[in-house]
């Protein structure tokens, strides 16, 4: 838990704490332990949620809030949802709870050996585009068929995932999704989700199967943050912009945005995050605002 860089040095700061499911009895804990003028209840994630207003001391809370499996942020009182103009989000273990090229490898018998290159990726042991070329080309010879299966049986959105698009949708902001996974899975989510904008890979494919191959640039963590940096600069104005990712290659987004938030992530990406969600859906992110 950290000091959001948004926040006006000397500003008072409120405390927001989540949880699936958040006793009476631990929030006067909370209150007893961070002397806030007041309480509040955001009403706009599923979980439950309490705002403490203008806290003297966030001594101790960190540990308390991990020992209880609770997520926790300091915000800053200003910091309104309706000054979001963009959000831009990852799609694999982010936006859906898989990971595509992992589950279209189990259909090739191949998952161990795809999932063990992806959790080196993620951790950031080895650079993304050459963890993904060594993963698509296990895939080759697989029917395109493969993909609309791992879509339609396995894909599944993260808890609160349609609720948060909803609520930035309702103040007007654009949603981005930017993925290093594969086209035909963001496509099919932007059409399904309302998504404004999608950028991802494409896999090669000739008489109906995969090659083994990636058409075009790969989409790699460069990639991600300049998209994000260009829609930025095209809608213009000085609202704020929203990333969340999970993994290493989505670090330099992260570190784009005004506001980044780690969804149940690896450990340097939540120590590099404005803020993180481990216990949470999604749209706990919205109860980050006022």
């Amino acid at each position: 838990m950290k000091v959001p860089p948004d926040a006006q040095p000397g500003a008072p700061l409120d405390l927001v704490v989540q949880a699936p499911t958040l006793p009476p009895e631990d929030v006067d804990a909370l209150v007893l332990l961070t002397g806030p003028r007041g309480t509040e209840v955001p009403g706009r994630a599923g979980n439950d949620a309490v705002r403490l207003v203008h806290i003297e001391s966030a001594e101790g809370v960190a540990a308390a809030a991990h020992a209880a499996g609770y997520d926790v942020a300091l915000v800053p009182q200003d910091r309104a949802l309706e000054r979001v103009r963009l959000v831009a989000m990852d799609m694999d273990s982010t936006l859906i709870t898989i990971e595509c090229i992992d589950e279209i490898a189990d259909l090739h018998g191949l998952k161990p050996q795809v999932a063990a290159i992806t959790a080196r990726a993620m951790r950031g042991e080895i650079r993304f585009a050459e963890s993904l070329r060594e993963r698509v080309a296990l895939l080759a010879g697989l029917p395109i068929d493969a993909l609309q299966r791992v879509y339609d049986e396995r894909l599944r959105l993260s808890p609160g995932a349609t609720r948060m698009l909803r609520g930035f949708a309702a103040v007007g902001a654009k949603t981005l999704l930017v993925s290093g996974g594969f086209d035909f899975f963001t496509e099919r989510l932007r059409e399904r989700l309302n998504l404004d904008y999608v950028i991802s890979n494409r896999l090669a494919v000739r008489g109906g199967v995969l090659t083994g191959e990636i058409e075009g640039p790969i989409v790699d963590a460069d990639a991600k943050a300049a998209a994000l940096l260009q829609r930025a600069r095209e809608m213009g104005g000085d609202g704020l912009t929203v990333a969340l990712g999970d993994g290493a290659n989505d670090l330099p987004m992260l570190a784009a945005a005004h506001i980044s938030i780690a969804y149940r992530a690896k450990a340097l990406v939540r120590d590099a995050a404005t803020h993180a969600i481990d216990h949470c859906g999604l749209d706990a992110a919205l109860n980050l605002f006022t």
